[in-house]
């Protein structure tokens, strides 16, 4: 039998992928299942972007490019920043990846060193720690409550910085939990960061879905941080691009550097296609994103109200994103049958076996998120899958012992 490296003892797979992939399972075999597991828009990418690929595939544009991405698209990228946040980066401050999530690694490889902790306010996304862990740092959740809608608490955060912190992450909005954090307390954590000599990640790749006021950067709120803060965005859910893999960072100079050397001996540049297909979904009109985002909007307030509607189901109203972290605490302690076996709900986990098996609807266990009392749905659907999928849910609920 093989021998893997011991870092792989450690990591888990992605649960949020784990369930798209065992709904499409399940319709592969005529089961008749709605997925509020995807983590992706069900828009399809606007024909603008798609005309742009095409042309750029008739001009030869299918070479490879400087690592770090074509200067026409690192200039897309400052100018959005400019337009859309306020902040002043040169092209050199800009890097482009394979995507958000090869973003973030670079970031964590450039950065981190066997030993060092990372700050990560929980409810998180499942990748932050694992790509720690990855690299033998240690992934420290700081806990957030849902009585301020998971706002962050700087305070616990204070607390939490150790000799060997070197991350604070953040992700505003958020996944899992639809989070806006408030401008006070991103204050509070400019000054932490600034005052402890911390480095923030800024993961702000639902920004143009803030549906209660504007986006807030971090790194927006004075240059003392911006020089500490690395931005990351992507085109994949502003512009339904998740199959793109587009996303970008902007930062120091010499942080920019190191992730571009990362990358060149990982993956080299991104497909020389999506890059031009980026450059126009930046650069051309952003009518789309906001239709998106106003269809987003009425979804989240549909979602909701059923979840409320539903025995043993709370979900507060999330801010931003396209998640609702629907509290299912009151539903441990009842009694089901799930595969063909009695069960006693005990987790996130058996909750979501619980639907899968007897609604037919797919959730991801909130446990993954680092909150074992709820279950992440995502409502990129349609209005009519998510009214079907909660009269699911809620003649299974029903039949609980």
């Amino acid at each position: 039998m093989p021998v893997f490296a011991d870092r792989l003892k450690s990591l888990a797979p992605s649960s949020t992928l784990a369930v798209q992939a065992r709904a499409r399972e399940l319709r592969a075999r005529g089961i008749d299942v709605i997925s509020f597991g995807a983590g992706e828009p069900d828009f399809d990418t606007p024909a603008r972007i798609k005309d742009a690929a095409v042309a750029a595939m008739r001009r030869g544009q299918t070479k490879y490019t400087e690592v770090g991405g074509i200067a026409e698209l690192r200039a897309a990228v400052v100018a959005k920043l400019k337009r859309d946040n306020g902040l002043d980066y040169d092209p050199a401050d800009v890097v482009v990846s394979c995507g958000a999530k090869h973003t973030l690694f670079n970031i964590m490889v450039a950065l981190l060193n066997p030993g060092d902790h990372l700050l990560v306010p929980s409810p998180y996304w499942v990748s932050y720690p694992e790509q720690a862990r990855l690299l033998e740092a240690e992934p420290l959740a700081v806990p957030t409550d849902e009585a301020t809608g998971f706002d962050l608490d700087p305070a616990r955060l204070r607390d939490a910085v150790t000799p060997r912190t070197k991350i604070i992450v953040l992700n505003s909005p958020n996944n899992p939990t639809g989070a806006v954090f408030s401008p006070a307390a991103l204050e509070a954590v400019a000054r932490l960061a600034v005052d402890r000599q911390l480095w923030v990640i800024s993961d702000e790749c639902y920004e143009a879905l803030t549906f209660d006021g504007r986006h807030i950067s971090i790194a927006q709120l004075g240059s003392d941080i911006k020089a500490r803060t690395i931005v990351v965005n992507t085109c994949s859910k502003a512009y339904a691009m998740t199959g793109w893999r587009i996303g970008y960072a902007a930062g120091s100079r010499d942080l920019i550097r190191a992730m571009t050397n990362v990358q060149s001996q990982v993956t080299s540049n991104p497909s020389s296609i999506a890059q031009w297909a980026a450059v126009e979904a930046l650069t051309g009109p952003q009518d789309e994103v906001a239709k998106m985002a106003g269809e987003f909007d009425r979804r989240r307030r549909l979602i909701v109200q059923g979840l409320n509607a539903l025995p043993g189901v709370s979900c507060i109203m999330p801010k931003g994103a396209f998640y609702a972290f629907a509290n299912v605490r009151r539903l441990f302690g009842k009694t089901t049958t799930i595969g063909g076996a009695p069960r006693t709900l005990r987790g996130s986990a058996d909750v979501t076996e619980f639907l899968l098996e007897n609604a037919r609807v797919a959730v991801v266990p909130g446990v993954d998120f680092g909150s074992d009392a709820h279950v992440r749905l995502s409502y990129a659907t349609s209005a009519e899958l998510i009214r079907e999928g909660l009269s699911r849910m809620e003649a299974a609920l029903r039949r609980l012992g």
